[in-house]
């Protein structure tokens, strides 16, 4: 599992976890990790290793496919979760920044789907993918964010297909926004997607997008609302979306 140090990715641990899964931890910051493992072995008696991993590289994919395959464990599961945004117009904002984003996003979904596959091939298992609603329409003040989950709902909707009759299934989670670490990241606060708005909990999101996973469901959107919006981007022009979306998403005092 990767993006598993805060948020909808530590809460998905928890219900791995409690389901009995062993778990693979991925990420940067090993000692945060440490901590979630320690929590979850003592609170459900089950074995999670922790493995340094630097996924904004183009090496760190594979890296991290070789230290899993060299500890000798095999995979039922893939959570592909690890992902960011920065928010603000693309004239100022870091090329730097945005093409790590693009990295995280969308390279590293692909290396690990793409290595993993034999395992999950040999378990039957299943891979979560953490998509968006952004992944619905162009999204002006994201716009390279709202292009990588569009990447990743396609990706993981095309993937589905072809796996469909192999017993492996794969699902896109394509949470709206929800109260975790990614608007801080993000520096999401003065938007007028979040500002003064009630979000819902990354532990509320974490356990429907289990669900869905379990469920075998390709594309899973949490929240009433939510669905609403993305299934009427099916029907409105392309140029009024867009325009919605830029007053949806646009900076506020």
């Amino acid at each position: 599992m990767t993006g598993a140090s805060s948020g909808i990715g530590q809460a998905l641990a928890h219900h791995f976890a409690q389901d009995g899964y062993q778990l693979v931890l991925a990420a940067r910051s090993v000692a945060k990790m440490q901590a979630l493992a320690d929590d979850l072995q003592q609170q459900f008696k089950v074995q999670v290793v922790v493995i340094g991993a630097d996924l904004e590289t183009d090496a760190g994919a594979v890296q991290l496919h070789a230290d899993i395959q060299a500890r000798g464990i095999v995979l039922s599961a893939l959570v592909n979760n690890a992902g960011y945004g920065a928010f603000g117009e693309f004239k100022d904002t870091a090329l730097r920044s945005e093409l790590a984003m693009m990295q995280l996003n969308m390279n590293t979904v692909v290396v690990l789907s793409k290595l993993f596959l034999p395992d999950l091939l040999a378990t039957r298992g299943k891979i979560l993918n953490t998509a968006s609603t952004a992944a619905f329409q162009p999204g002006p003040y994201m716009a390279v964010y709202y292009a990588t989950k569009a990447f990743v709902l396609s990706f993981s909707e095309a993937l589905a297909s072809e796996l469909e009759d192999t017993g492996v299934t794969v699902t896109a989670l394509c949470p709206g926004p929800t109260a975790s670490g990614f608007q801080d990241k993000a520096q999401l606060g003065n938007s007028a997607l979040i500002k003064g708005k009630k979000l819902p909990t990354s532990e509320e999101v974490a356990a429907l997008g289990y669900r869905a996973m379990q469920r075998g469901q390709r594309v899973y959107i949490p929240g009433f609302m939510n669905w609403v919006m993305a299934q009427s981007m099916r029907f409105t022009p392309r140029h009024l979306a867009t325009k919605v979306v830029k007053i949806l998403t646009r900076p506020i005092a």
